[in-house]
């Protein structure tokens, strides 16, 4: 079902159907900060193993947050390098990747105990995520494929194997989030998106720049 969020009515029924949805267990497509992106519940294994399915591929899959406080139920530890950055640029392009805490019942995908961790920059995205908890995200799109610019696009690659789709007119950035790894004591940009490593620098000064 595809929900347009630029109608008040629809949207309000549209983030409810998305809520419950993701509760089952089930995929969603919601619009984020960057792109449109496919979701599951981080903690129902199988619904992860759907999403991955859904896009043809198997791989480790990111997290969507609501709140910056979510982030310290999830992290073993959290160095201040880390904090520092979060205040600086959360919500927004910044994934960064963390050890988890080894107690978190989840399983998403081989990531030798870390997760990458985002809160975008989004009101449907954050209110559906300040309900549902954390979830698994990844781009709208099959392995391959084109980034979808909206949520049609979305459905017209992956249909039937998500149940919600969440459509709002407004333009997203269609640009990737800047990743930075803080893990193994250094702080280290992986990948370069919509932050640039001036901008990180002017926050970290000692972040390493990507190999």
């Amino acid at each position: 079902m595809l929900y347009d969020c630029s109608q008040l009515a629809e949207r309000e029924r549209g983030i409810a159907a998305a809520i419950e949805a993701v509760g089952r267990g089930d995929l969603v497509v919601m619009p984020t900060d960057t792109i449109y992106g496919i979701g599951a519940d981080a903690f129902k294994s199988w619904s992860v193993t759907a999403l991955n399915n859904a896009k043809g591929r198997s791989a480790a899959v990111p997290v969507l947050v609501g709140s910056r406080h979510t982030l310290d139920g999830l992290v073993f530890g959290l160095p201040q390098a880390a904090r520092d950055l979060v205040d600086a640029f959360w919500p927004g392009p910044l994934t960064i990747v963390v050890e988890h805490a080894p107690s978190l019942q989840w399983d998403l995908g081989s990531t030798d105990g870390t997760v990458a961790v985002r809160m975008p920059l989004h009101p449907i995205a954050l209110e559906v995520l300040r309900e549902t908890g954390p979830m698994a995200v990844s781009s709208a799109n099959k392995v391959g494929q084109p980034l979808p610019q909206t949520a049609e696009e979305a459905r017209d690659q992956l249909g039937y194997a998500v149940s919600v789709y969440l459509s709002t007119p407004a333009d997203l950035d269609n640009v990737t989030s800047t990743i930075v790894d803080v893990t193994e004591n250094r702080v280290r940009a992986v990948r370069i998106g919509g932050l640039s490593m001036d901008q990180l620098r002017e926050v970290v000064p000692e972040i390493e720049e990507p190999i």
